[in-house]
């Protein structure tokens, strides 16, 4: 990282990035259209902005680099996935990979990541998994100290970051997202966004302007980063000053982001592809993305697989695994999910910072599922979730 310490020890060197520029033609997986149900952990399909095609692209993108599909291992049989990943989100994906090869069919069951984890557990070794496809690290994590998770294949977890991926590689992240600040242009400029997420409860130019999404997976997340990062204390009296501050809440990420389009609100916490969404559906909209500096504030979370222990086709449901690694999936991941793709040769859309270029704080990402403690600490603080 580039930025240096300011009097506090707090990393002062900011990285603000306007929403960049919408979606529009990735020729080998041109033409799907469902709508978007962009996950944070949660499934959102409110509001009145339609997201469009899934898979439009960016016009005048580069081809991805990476692996293409087509050097990796042919895939045959029938896989069964247990995805955490909405359909109307990954399953365009899947049908290409199927389409990519003649003798190859994947059975999807779609469901709750927790809850396929908890299936997983019930049906032992007499489950009919192959690979779980989870929304979140924490469902991995679980996963895999159940011992319910196979070992990857070195140069299939070695495609991603070691950050990114399980200590013992029995799961390999596939795509990331960013909590960010999505602010209001007319109303702000990038030197009024702090990026330090202790100094918004005590910033009055954010006095009953600002909102959240308390009940959404990923903000609870958030909270519970904040709760281990820095101690139940300056969490609830974090949100404790939020309050104080006015804060409004919604009940999705993606709505937050519209308001703030609209000038309803000057700024908000979401995570980042929601500012793309909008930056994809509108003309020009007044939206801007800010982060804040090696805090809960900037957490990094990932979606990801794993091959399950009890499956008697471990080679097949790694490869698959790979396949989601590939270049095609991963600019799938960039140009039709807005999130982040988590092989190097892949950056993500709009004038976002690269993986690599990003500050989050040094987090078991497996212990954002700690939501038990964090919910008993918002319900005392005043929120109703």
């Amino acid at each position: 990282m580039n930025g240096h310490d300011g009097a506090d020890g707090r990393t002062t060197n900011r990285r603000r990035f306007l929403a960049g520029t919408g979606a529009a033609g990735m020729a080998s997986l041109a033409g799907c259209s469902a709508a978007l149900d962009l996950l944070s952990g949660d499934e959102d399909s409110s509001g009145d902005d339609e997201p469009g095609l899934i898979g439009s692209g960016r016009e005048g993108r580069d081809a991805p680099g990476g692996t293409p599909m087509s050097e990796m291992p042919d895939l045959s049989g029938t896989l069964t996935l247990y995805s955490g990943r909405g359909e109307p989100l990954v399953g365009e994906l899947i049908s290409h990979i199927v389409d990519t090869y003649d003798d190859f069919e994947i059975e999807p069951r779609y469901n709750s990541s927790t809850d396929l984890v908890n299936q997983i557990r019930q049906e032992g070794e007499a489950s009919p998994a192959d690979v779980f496809f989870s929304v979140n690290a924490g469902a991995l994590g679980l996963l895999a100290d159940e011992n319910l998770a196979a070992t990857l294949p070195d140069d299939v977890a070695g495609k991603v970051d070691s950050v990114y991926r399980d200590d013992d590689d029995q799961w390999v992240g596939t795509s990331g997202r960013a909590r960010t600040i999505p602010y209001n242009t007319n109303q702000f400029s990038e030197s009024d966004i702090p990026d330090d997420i202790f100094a918004f409860p005590d910033a009055d130019q954010f006095q009953d302007t600002m909102g959240w999404a308390p009940s959404y997976g990923s903000f609870q997340a958030f909270v519970t980063a904040m709760r281990i990062l820095n101690g139940e204390d300056e969490a609830r009296s974090w949100l404790e000053g939020m309050i104080d501050q006015g804060v409004e809440p919604y009940s999705d990420e993606f709505t937050v982001a519209r308001r703030i389009a609209d000038g309803e609100l000057g700024a908000g916490f979401t995570n980042h592809y929601y500012i793309q969404r909008v930056v994809d559906n509108r003309d020009d909209p007044p939206i801007a993305t800010a982060f804040t500096e090696g805090d809960a504030g900037t957490i990094f979370n990932v979606a990801g697989a794993a091959v399950v222990s009890a499956t008697d086709q471990s080679d097949l449901a790694a490869n698959f695994i790979r396949h989601l690694l590939s270049a095609e999936a991963q600019e799938y991941f960039a140009v039709r999910t807005f999130e982040y793709p988590l092989i190097a040769e892949v950056e993500p859309v709009g004038e976002l910072p690269t993986i690599d270029e990003l500050n989050p704080p040094e987090l078991d990402l497996t212990r954002l599922s700690e939501i038990g403690p964090t919910l008993d600490l918002m319900r005392e603080a005043g929120i109703d979730v």
